[in-house]
């Protein structure tokens, strides 16, 4: 059994999902596992991780507008408010959606299914650059 890690810088443009599928699989197909188990760790609070739909954009913005709507970016409605009122927000957002994947690697590669793609969700409106840590182990 080995591991291994590294880390994914991800820079993103204000709120939205960014897929960062075809480097993320690049990097565990290098790593020659067979078999083995691939987890990613966002290192934030107001930025979170999703396995989604990469076929249609539309899902993406769906998504993006739906947590807007559910999530409202009004001052009064918190007591975190500081950074701005898309801070606390970001927070919630990042609460309901997940900071860690876990995707199995079989027969070497990533075991995603035809439609899926691994995507940094942003909930913040500014760019901000992001870390994603990977650990594979495996054999």
């Amino acid at each position: 059994m080995k591991q291994v890690q590294t880390i994914f810088d991800i820079r993103t443009e204000g709120q939205g999902l960014y897929d960062f599928t075809h480097e993320v699989s690049l990097w565990a197909e290098q790593q020659h596992f067979v078999c083995g188990l691939l987890t990613l760790f966002i290192r934030h609070t107001s930025a979170s991780l999703t396995i989604q739909e990469n076929a249609d954009p539309d899902v993406q913005f769906d998504l993006n507008n739906f947590f807007r709507r559910f999530v409202e970016e009004n001052p009064s409605l918190y007591r975190h408010t500081c950074e701005g009122p898309d801070d606390m927000p970001a927070h919630i957002r990042s609460a309901l959606t997940d900071v860690q994947l876990s995707i199995p690697i079989v027969h070497g590669a990533l075991a995603l299914g035809t439609w899926q793609g691994i995507y940094l969700f942003e909930h913040r409106a500014m760019a901000h650059e992001r870390q994603v840590v990977a650990h594979l182990i495996g054999e």
